[in-house]
């Protein structure tokens, strides 16, 4: 029976055709770095909130900034992205392949370029934010947030459609990739991803003398021929290639960091659970507002002073507060209303 399944990890007809199991590789490898740096963000903001709360709030648009300057980098150089380089791959423009125009070493058109950079930071980017989307609005409406607070009809109409038809739209996200997976795997289809299509490009290994290629493509600045603009414009290549290399490489650490990090945390955390319920109880924050002004009802929420519906507490104080009336007043405020503490919606715990 192994005969038959010799194609998953060797090619049958093309050598320079990735196997299956290395172009899930290459993806995956992208896949894990975003979280370690998300997570490595969150520590910094719990270590200081009032100085770098705001690194974590912008995670997402700080990850986008390294990929792209990572992207942008290793697609110049080396035809390919990060992780494809990483695991000996480039990309080939399609139309030049099939007119036998590319060499062995050339690098990716102009067009094919930009498409790849698109797809490879842009999308991604994009698709995090809309599935963020979703889930906050449909958070919102399970709550009756979204309902009681949409004063315009408009929006209020727009984010009901985008919360029924949005789960169709993520299921024939998923269910193109699924399909072009398959189709590279029964050696159906020479593309693994239909971004890979849309950029015009298909995955190849790394040759010898493409390696060598890329230790020769970039010119050195400092001779007598070379304008001053051109050594400028060398020498700020040369600036972006050191700081592309310098992340990548900090990035292999740092994930190996951050995953020992978690899991030596994850033990003392498990070790030291008995050892909390034995340290004294902490005194409790200093509020903003004049106690008289709390309720002596502790059923009563502290900013509607009703009958508390849904109680909800703000870890960052430990006051509890009706659902609706924390959750509009953190998105408007950011901070505690009664002790001032800096704090953010997934701070609420039901």
């Amino acid at each position: 029976m192994a005969e038959f399944g010799a194609h998953l990890t060797s090619a049958t007809t093309d050598e320079e055709r990735p196997t299956f199991f290395e172009v899930l590789a290459q993806e995956g490898l992208m896949t894990a770095i975003r979280p370690a740096i998300k997570h490595a963000l969150r520590v910094l903001a719990e270590y200081n909130p009032a100085r770098y709360s705001w690194l974590y709030r912008y995670s997402d648009e700080i990850y986008l900034t390294i990929d792209l300057v990572l992207q942008q980098h290793f697609l110049s150089t080396t035809s390919a992205s990060f992780s494809e380089n990483f695991y000996g791959l480039k990309r080939v423009a399609t139309n030049c392949s099939k007119n036998g125009t590319a060499s062995l070493h050339s690098r990716l058109p102009r067009k094919e370029h930009l498409k790849s950079l698109i797809l490879l930071v842009l999308i991604p980017y994009l698709k995090l934010k809309m599935d963020s989307l979703f889930e906050r609005w449909k958070q919102e409406w399970l709550d009756g947030i979204g309902v009681s607070q949409s004063e315009q009809k408009t929006l209020k109409k727009l984010s009901s459609i985008y919360i029924t038809l949005y789960p169709y739209l993520h299921m024939g996200w998923e269910g193109a990739h699924l399909y072009y997976q398959l189709a590279y795997l029964f050696d159906k289809s020479r593309y693994h991803s239909p971004l890979i299509r849309l950029a015009g490009v298909k995955l190849q290994h790394l040759t010898r003398e493409d390696m060598i290629a890329q230790m020769q493509s970039l010119p050195s600045p400092f001779t007598n021929e070379s304008s001053i603009s051109d050594k400028m414009k060398v020498i700020s290549k040369w600036l972006l290639g050191a700081v592309a290399i310098g992340v990548s490489n900090g990035l292999s650490v740092a994930v190996f960091f951050l995953q020992f990090l978690e899991w030596w945390y994850a033990n003392e955390s498990h070790r030291s659970t008995t050892s909390l319920t034995a340290l004294p109880v902490p005194q409790p924050p200093k509020v903003k507002s004049k106690p008289e002004s709390l309720p002596k009802d502790t059923s009563v929420c502290p900013l509607c002073f009703r009958t508390r519906t849904n109680d909800t507490a703000l870890s960052t104080s430990g006051y509890v507060f009706c659902y609706p009336c924390i959750y509009t007043y953190i998105r408007t405020h950011k901070c505690c209303p009664v002790t001032g503490y800096p704090s953010q919606t997934d701070q609420l715990v039901k």
